[in-house]
């Protein structure tokens, strides 16, 4: 019997909080699991923006490279157009030319 008093007095005098670190609670416990899960996952997330940012970047170097095609296109492109519009100007042109003169033989 004078066993389990004693570790009765020992329990009560833990307890007591006057002598000894005190012992976490099981809030205190879960909280530091949490926090330290919630630790883990913000640096799993900075790992994968940083993954993120690295791809970004080798896309665009990727995009920039093509600049100076695009631009060699675009001139292409403007040169055509200006190629059929004068063209196109030029047929009907002649196209009304030669419907006026079918007219004026006609009379």
């Amino acid at each position: 019997m004078s066993g389990s008093a004693s570790m009765f007095a020992t329990n009560k005098s833990s307890t007591n909080g006057t002598t000894g670190p005190k012992e976490p609670t099981y809030f205190e416990q879960q909280r530091s699991v949490l926090v330290g899960e919630v630790a883990q996952s913000l640096e799993h997330v900075l790992q994968n923006l940083n993954k993120l940012n690295r791809n970004l970047e080798g896309i665009i170097a990727v995009g920039n490279e093509f600049s100076s095609v695009e631009a060699l296109w675009s001139q292409f492109e403007n040169v055509m157009a200006r190629d059929a519009e004068a063209e196109g100007g030029q047929g009907e042109a002649e196209e009304g030319h030669a419907a006026g003169g079918a007219e004026g033989q006609g009379k």
